[in-house]
Parts: structure tokens; sequence; C-alpha cells
């Protein structure tokens, strides 16, 4: 018994030490987890990171797109496709990659690389793919993070990790969604629906197409005759694709410049329709308070319920001048349904010197004085393409600091959706009437005179038919061509 006790005691003896040995090799493998785990949060952050501004590069490189115009000319007709996107001098390339120095700041990720695609074809440029890209362009961004930090990882002989993202958005124009593209099946119609659209709702008719002989424009007499539509009543497609110069329409609709009147008289509390029909046309004759051709005549649309960011020039303003001046939430101008929306010409008269019209739009753009084209308003530039926004001396910006004015800007007060109807559908002469969008204006204000007359310019078409054909599910978005992200 001695013996065993003895014997035991010596066992324990030899194994004194071995638990102190057993905790420093776990300490080990847990100070090296701990260790690891920082370098892969390190990792995970900057591939986040990286997702961001793929994120956002992307989508500045498709708002380019988007408002340049180069969807209204699908099949590259003037050959202006180059400038927006034509490799690494291209706008919306030097848009993606701006984009993405100001998401990291110094941390300036690289490369970033830059790609455009469509119908299953992708390039650095956009030159030479297929006329799919005209109506759906895909631009894609890759952003890389090399060299990142490491903390610990460097003890094993990692000097340095490397991470990437990737995201794709796209700028979607219906017009020829119909005829297949990348936005769907043939024939199958894919309609928009575009936040805050100004309720000025126009004819169906393209003031400058055809071409004025002269000083006479179409539908004057004397002039070239009808005036064609903007979009085909069926399928949308524009009637008049390309991109124009100073304000004509010598090679297409993008870049027409003309003016929008009111369908009114000037006197009385509502809106009496001064074409003497129940069609407003193209060109009517200027009578004193209304500008001659070329001008395209609107009836004002239904009064919203609800405005959101209405500038404080308008608060005590009517409905009509809220929904000028901001952004109608309440009223959703769809296209491609029949009867989805509502001509109201019981609405307070928008064509009375000094109303609701030349007040809202004052106040939307900061027109400083009405009846001038430099009013501290936002200016374009449509002598050479791409055109310039220049930011007005009233541009907020400007006023509130940060920003010069007559710098190049790439979003302006000044750019507006404007709904097109079914002009060949008559409207009632008074009260309310259904009508049915067939399409959009994206436009820029240039100006607006105390009559209510407001001067735009053409940046884009959009046109999705009058429900006669199919029509699919509806794209909505803040412009009549959309962007979204597709993939990140």
């Amino acid at each position: 018994m001695k013996r065993a006790l003895i014997r035991r005691s010596r066992l324990r003896r030899s194994e004194s030490g071995v638990t102190m040995i057993l905790v420093a090799i776990c300490m080990v493998a847990i100070i090296a987890m701990a260790a690891l785990s920082i370098d892969v949060v390190t990792l995970y952050l900057a591939r986040m990171e990286a997702q961001r501004t793929a994120d956002v590069a992307a989508l500045a490189a498709a708002r380019v797109i988007s408002i340049s115009g180069i969807t209204g000319d699908p099949n590259n007709t003037t050959g202006y496709w180059s400038q927006i996107c034509g490799g690494t001098t291209g706008v919306a390339t030097l848009a993606a990659q701006a984009a993405a120095a100001q998401t990291v700041g110094n941390a300036t990720p690289t490369p970033v690389t830059v790609t455009y695609s469509a119908g299953g074809t992708s390039n650095a440029s956009c030159v030479g793919l297929p006329a799919a890209f005209g109506v759906n362009p895909m631009v894609t961004v890759q952003v890389t993070r090399s060299n990142l930090p490491t903390f610990f990882s460097h003890m094993w002989g990692n000097t340095g990790n490397t991470t990437s993202a990737t995201a794709t958005a796209e700028a979607f124009n219906p017009s020829y969604s119909g005829n297949g593209g990348n936005s769907g099946p043939t024939g199958v119609i894919i309609p928009v629906q575009p936040r805050c659209v100004k309720p000025w709702i126009v004819p169906n008719q393209d003031p400058l197409n055809p071409p004025p002989s002269g000083a006479n424009y179409c539908n004057d007499s004397g002039g070239p005759g009808a005036c064609r539509p903007i979009v085909d009543r069926g399928t949308g497609q524009i009637q008049n694709p390309g991109i124009s110069l100073n304000g004509s329409s010598s090679n297409g609709v993008i870049g027409e410049t003309f003016w929008l009147g009111a369908d009114c008289t000037h006197t009385g509390a509502n809106c009496n329709l001064r074409t003497g029909s129940n069609q407003p046309q193209a060109n009517y004759p200027g009578n004193g308070y209304l500008i001659g051709p070329p001008n395209l005549l609107y009836v004002p649309g239904q009064a919203p319920t609800s405005v959101a960011a209405l500038p404080s020039c308008s608060l005590g303003g009517s409905a009509f001048e809220q929904a000028v001046a901001g952004c109608d939430e309440s009223t959703a101008y769809q296209c491609g349904v029949a009867n989805q929306n509502t001509v109201d010409l019981s609405a307070p008269n928008p064509a009375t010197q000094f109303g609701d019209v030349a007040t809202g739009v004052q106040c939307l753009i900061h027109e400083g004085t009405l009846d001038t084209i430099d009013g501290g308003q936002d200016t374009i530039t449509v002598s050479s393409f791409p055109f310039q926004m220049l930011a007005g001396s009233s541009n907020p910006l400007v006023t509130g600091g940060g920003l010069s004015s007559g710098t190049q800007i790439s979003a302006s007060n000044s750019i507006v959706s404007v709904p097109i109807y079914d002009s060949a559908a008559n409207i009632n002469t008074s009260g309310t009437s259904s009508v049915t969008i067939v399409g959009f204006l994206q436009v820029f204000i240039n100006q607006v005179d105390s009559y209510d007359n407001v001067q735009v310019t053409v940046l884009n078409v959009s046109g999705c038919g009058n429900g006669t054909n199919t029509t699919g599910t509806a794209v909505t978005g803040s412009s009549p061509v959309p962007i979204r992200l597709i993939t990140q």
C-alpha cells in the first residue's frame, strides 16, 4: 500500500507543467485565429466598400447615357454614341471614374474598368454594339482594390490583399421594346411610369417634323404639311429618331427647341380651348399671349392631392402651381394603358398673365426675371454634342456656396418630364376627359414668360403605345428613360 502511494506521487510529479504547456499551445491558436479574423473583417469591409463604389459608378454612367439622348438615336445615325461611351474619353466612362473617386476619397480604387453591352456583345466602347444598345444600354463597372493593409497575415508571408466588385446598371427606353432588344420578348411593349411628371399633357405632334419651309412650319398654311407624330400610337417607336443641334430638327427629335403653350384662352377662370376644337395641336398662331411657331399646345392635367419637394417660393400657390414647382406624388402617369389619366379643363386657367405655370416654373428653375433666357436659371448649350448644362447664378448650389455660376453640371431642376397623349382621340371641350398616355418628353426648360409660355429643349423621348399591343409590367423611375442596377 505504501509503495503504491509512492508510485502515484512520482507519476503526479512527472506530469506537473503539462497543463501550462497545453494552455500556451491553445493561446497561440486563439491569438492566431483572432489575428486572422481581424484581417478577414478588414478584407470584408474593403469588399463592401468596393461594391458600393461599383454601384455608384455604374449608376453615374447609366445616368449620363439616359440624359444624353442617345437612346433617341437607336441606330446611331448621327454617330454621337462615341461622344458618350466611346472608350476612355467618353463622358459616361469619365462619369463612372469620377463617381468612383469621390466615393472612396483619397483611396482611389485602381483600376476602374468600364464596359458596355447589348444583345450579348460587350466592349469598352459602345461603338460597334448592336442597335439594342440604343434601346436598353447597359454599363458594367468593375472596381479593384489592391495592396490592402494586413495586420497579422503578413507574418505568414502574405504582404497584401486584393478584392474586387462588379455592378451593372441599365438605362431603359421603352420606345423599341416591342422589337425585342434586351428588354423582353418580341411584341411585348414594356411601359414606363416616371415620377414627378409635370401636368402639361401635350398632343402627339412634333412641331418641327417635317422641318419648316422658311418661316412656315408644319400645320401652318403654306407650310410643309401636317405635323408628324412624336411616337407611333401602336408601337411607341420614335418617329423622328436622331440628335439635332442648335434647336433644329435637322437630324432628329433630340435637341429640338420650341415653346409649350396652354391651349386655353387668356381670359376666364377655367381653360377654354383656344383652338376651337377638341384636339390641341402644334404650331397654333401666336396672338400676343401665345408665342407663335414653333409651339406645342398642352391641356392641363388633373391637379394633385399630394406634392413633395415643394420650394418655399410656391408654398401659397394653387395645387396646379405646386405640381409645376414641386413633385406631384399622387398622380401616376403611365403610358400604354388606355384612359389611365385625366385632362381637367375646369382646373385654374394656366394661361393667365403671371398665372400658375409662370409662377410655378419661375420658382422651379430659379428664374429671377421672366421673359429672359439669362434670368439666373440654369442654361443648356445645344450648338455641339454632348449638350452641356451650366449652373445659373440663382442655382441653389451657387447661392449656397461650393459651385460657381457657369460651371458644367449633370443635374438640374430645369429637367422635367411631360406626358404625350393619344391626340387621335378627342377630349371634351370642358370639364374632365380620360386620355391615354402614349409616351413622354424629357425636356430642359430654358425660360418661361409672363403668359405661361415655356421654352424647352428635348433631351429624350420615350414611347410605349396606346395599349393596342401587349404591354408588360411598367418600369418606374425618376425619368422616362429610367436607370437601375440590375446585377451586383
